[in-house]
């Protein structure tokens, strides 16, 4: 073999192997047990980021493991190819998305193929082609006829620049992401699934996620949000209808102080007709985001209508309100304040000085009143009457009472809300109870009287799947002067996106086009046009993890998803937690109700990797702004100490700041391109440091040293199979099969051989249990630094016992290796005596567990409790043996200085303990 390590050469042989013999094309094979390996797919930007490297280096050494484990290994790749970035590219540099996005494809998957992932390359798609996005259609058109696709006017965030319809993540500051400009709250007809009806499955089915993360798990209940409560009508002065809210809370109903409706709720409307004021503030919420985390931490802004409601149990007028905070797409679109138990609540009625009252007490508070109600009938107290007399505390101190009382009120009034449950004051007939006797006596109250009813609701919403611009899946629906919205016909289907178009301004071009959209209705035949939104992309990579299964199907998928499904182990960013993640359960449940697939879940299990970040260096411009600088054009400054002291520009040699380690991103120009890494290291080094550095699912600290780092470990391990073969190569096959009689070895090299096996041991559990594969690859460090001490005299590594020893080493190592460093062990195995052959249809690596089997143990020795010295004794040595040993260690005798023990601890195998 060649002496020394040439990752470029080594890389391009085994590639070239892995193509010539299509390595990784597998097909169903219900003989053996499969395992479905997928990482999220990527949209295709133009290059590859280390944040791609780590996800499929992470799927990829999972999956080759489970290939060598004797599993049918499916592991794929496809493009979430549609999107806005595409279309504001293409508009930028005025070509047409279809152009750009094709070619970004072609450049990722290269560098894809040049990181020698185990893809099965026969089953690649890009979502923007008409064969993948016809299914996404035909599934549309059955949702539309079975009543769970539906079209509404809804509340949106509109981008009046780009003429789009934003996500929240899209607004910054009320801002569009992309224009700048001051978004609006728009009112537009949207397409949306029904995911609601969905809602409890969804959230049942996490409790049978057990390979899924408890803080995945947690977001989804979150959002999927299950309350149960109250759905209460409040009379308007001068109106037919009831205002009706909804709230969680019916304890602190007899806190009401006034009522909020949101900006675009019927009453906030018409009040808006005749009220100059009304009507300014109706338009100025109109601009901002929709983002419940963004009206939670904006300024509360209200204006009074003018309305008046009526409470349902007092008869008390309350003011009725508008309020920013209010979303129409909550709930009813109006709430019910109680300042003095809800904080949002307070801090509005603090601003406009409105009344706070207390209707719930702690449980400190209620002894306190219950103290005072012994008082009551010499000193009658509405407050303290209220939960009567029901235990005699001495000695009576009715003043101290008082004082807790008042002082809870106050801390109300002035400080902030209570939040907590407690018991129920200043509400008459409800007075003494609880949160679940008050809610059970008002829910009956209101039921008997129609005006009110127990309700579940929930914080899930609807799926808006209808997007504003070209580059997106068409929907397949015309409108009809006469029949309305019609779906289009199956037979009809696919409705095809325009790929060769231009642009004019930002506005769609399908939009812009009369011969696109004219169309005829499929129902009467009669003149109609076409939908001209396009799909959310949330709807391509919701399901695109069923098609790998069916390539070339002319169904969605057919009936071999059922063998591969549901994905054994999915990879990706904790940024997906709730809305990928979510659709994507949901769309396999559509998937199932259809018949397509059997299970109810798509993947049994989940990995959250962390993210990539690293040094960020920066100078301040004139104006304020700062210059992001990339780490790789700039040289570090230490000291005599190696402690950091300061950064220059290469180029110009001035000094740069130093910022913070923050996730790797073009804002802060701190990004690795992983190709020159791959060019300058070898992509096995870049894989290997991708795993090394850090676990799986914490962030990554870009750090060249340490890959500088792996390099060097690569090529010691190269270097030593060098060595080894330059002597001949052993002829005991496998490492599994090779079983040198243990009388023949020597105790070091028995030793080696132990370490071996425990390697085995441990690397097989870190990858295939814990995926701690950086803990997997440190334990591979320390057998190959043990491999290179293992000498070439007779008692070790000179006999043919030694040679043989040192062999099923090196074999075991370039077998446990090779998930991560593919290249390289592919390479070293023929250089160990074996044919060119596909490592993953090798066994995995078995343990010897004779080989564990330990002659002598170390016994740490201590003196009163203090570490004084070692001893090594044969495994099967008695307590007096041990003892006596102990007592004779040079240094643990100078401790004893000869006084009799008074005790001497043995604990078998770890440690004697010896007391004075």
């Amino acid at each position: 073999m060649q002496e020394t390590y040439e990752p470029q050469a080594v890389e391009a042989a085994a590639q070239k192997f892995w193509n010539d013999t299509r390595a990784f094309e597998v097909k169903e094979d219900p003989a053996r047990p499969k395992f479905f390996c997928l990482s999220m797919l990527p949209y295709p930007s133009g290059a590859l980021h280390m944040g791609h490297v780590r996800n499929y280096t992470i799927g990829d050494v999972i999956s080759r493991y489970q290939r060598m484990r004797g599993r049918n290994v499916l592991q794929p790749m496809a493009w979430d190819a549609f999107g806005l970035p595409a279309e504001n590219a293409a508009i930028k540099n005025k070509t047409a998305p279809a152009k750009w996005t094709y070619a970004n494809i072609d450049h990722m998957r290269a560098q894809l193929k040049t990181m020698g992932y185990a893809i099965d390359w026969s089953r690649e798609f890009a979502t923007c082609r008409p064969d993948y996005y016809v299914h996404e259609q035909r599934m549309f058109v059955r949702l539309f006829r079975k009543g769970l696709a539906y079209r509404k006017n809804s509340v949106v965030n509109w981008d009046p620049v780009d003429q789009t319809v934003l996500a929240n993540e899209q607004v910054i500051d009320g801002r569009g992401w992309r224009t700048g400009a001051l978004v609006e709250k728009r009112e537009i007809p949207q397409w949306f699934l029904k995911i609601t009806d969905y809602a409890q499955e969804l959230l049942d089915g996490l409790d049978r996620l057990p390979g899924w993360p408890d803080s995945v798990k947690t977001m989804q209940r979150n959002w999927i949000g299950r309350s149960e409560g109250l759905e209460i009508q409040f009379a308007v002065e001068g109106e037919s209808e009831p205002l009706t809210v909804f709230t969680t809370r019916p304890d602190t109903l007899m806190g009401v102080t006034y009522l909020a409706v949101a900006a675009e709720h019927p009453l906030a409307l018409k009040a808006a007709k005749d009220k100059p004021l009304v009507a300014a503030f109706v338009e100025e919420c109109r601009h901002g985001g929709t983002a419940e985390a963004e009206i939670e931490t904006a300024e509360k802004k209200g204006i009074d209508t003018g309305l008046t409601a009526i409470h349902p149990v007092t008869g008390e007028k309350l003011p009725v309100w508008i309020a920013n905070f209010v979303l129409m797409g909550y709930g009813t679109g109006a709430v019910m304040a109680v300042p003095g138990h809800d904080q949002r609540d307070w801090e509005f009625a603090t601003k406009y000085d409105l009344l706070i009252r207390m209707v719930i007490v702690s449980d400190a508070v209620r002894d306190a009143i219950r103290e005072l109600g012994r008082d009551a009938a010499r000193n009658p107290d509405p407050m303290s009457a209220a939960l009567g007399e029901s235990r005699a505390i001495d000695p009576y101190e009715p003043a101290a009472a008082q004082s807790i009382v008042e002082e809870f009120e106050r801390a109300i009034v002035e400080d902030g809300a209570y939040t907590d449950y407690g018991t129920l004051v200043n509400s008459g007939d409800y007075d003494g109870l609880d949160y679940r006797g008050a809610f059970d006596a008002l829910a009956a109250r209101f039921e008997k009287e129609g005006k009110g009813a127990r309700r579940v609701n929930w914080r899930l919403r609807d799926w808006g799947v209808s997007r504003q611009r070209y580059w997106g899946c068409p929907i397949p629906i015309v409108y009809c002067p006469k029949c309305d919205a019609v779906p289009v016909p199956e037979d009809q289907l696919p409705v095809l996106l325009p790929e060769d178009v231009e642009f004019m301004g930002v506005q769609s071009p399908i939009k812009a086009d009369p011969q696109w959209r004219k169309t005829t209705c499929p129902q009467c035949g009669g003149p109609a046009e076409r939908e001209t939104d396009t799909f959310d992309t949330f709807m391509e990579s919701s399901w695109y993890y069923a098609r790998y299964t069916s390539p070339g199907a002319s169904a969605q998928i057919d009936e071999r998803a059922n063998y591969w499904l549901p994905v054994d182990q999915y990879i990706g960013g904790i940024e997906h937690a709730i809305l990928h993640l979510l659709y994507f359960r949901f769309y396999h449940k559509l998937l199932r109700d259809e018949g397509l697939v059997h299970s109810d879940e798509p993947a049994t299990n989940l990995l959250c990797q962390g993210m990539v970040i690293a040094e960020t260096f920066y100078r301040d411009n004139a104006d304020g702004s700062k210059e992001w600088i990339n780490p790789a054009d700039v040289e570090i400054q230490r000291d005599d100490k190696a402690r950091v002291v300061g950064a220059v520009l290469r180029s110009d040699g001035r000094p740069v700041q130093i910022g913070g380690i923050e996730k790797m991103s073009k804002s802060k120009n701190n990004g690795v391109d992983p190709q020159s890494m791959v060019g300058k290291f070898g992509a096995d080094t870049v894989r290997l440091f991708s795993m090394f550095a850090a676990p799986p699912d914490q962030s990554l600290e870009w750090n060249e040293a340490g890959v500088e780092g792996m390099a060097r470990f690569l090529r010691r391990l190269w270097r030593e199979v060098a060595n080894h073969v330059q002597g001949g190569v052993a002829t005991s096959p496998q490492p599994s099969a090779l079983s040198p009689q243990p009388s023949a070895l020597s105790p070091q090299q028995k030793t080696l051989r132990r370490q071996v096996h425990e390697t085995i041991q441990k690397v097989s559990d870190d990858i295939g249990r814990r995926y701690a594969f950086n803990t997997a690859i440190a334990a591979l460090m320390e057998l190959l630094n043990a491999v290179g001490r293992f000498d070439g005299s007779a008692e070790q590594g000179g006999s043919e016992q030694g040679r043989a020893v040192r062999h099923e080493a090196l074999q075991a190592m370039v077998l446990l290796l090779n998930p991560v460093t593919p290249h390289a062990c592919h390479a070293l195995w023929q250089a160990l005596g074996h044919a060119e052959t596909l490592l993953e249809d090798l066994p995995w690596p078995a343990v010897d567990e004779a080989a564990l089997v330990k002659d002598a143990v170390k016994l740490a020795v201590q003196v009163n409790g203090k570490l004084r010295g070692t001893i090594e004794m044969p495994v099967a040595a008695g307590r007096e043996e041990i003892e006596r040993a102990a007592l004779a260690e040079p240094r643990v005798a100078e401790f004893v200085a000869g006084a009799t023990p008074k005790k001497i601890i043995v604990v078998p195998g770890k440690i004697v303990n010896i007391v004075v």
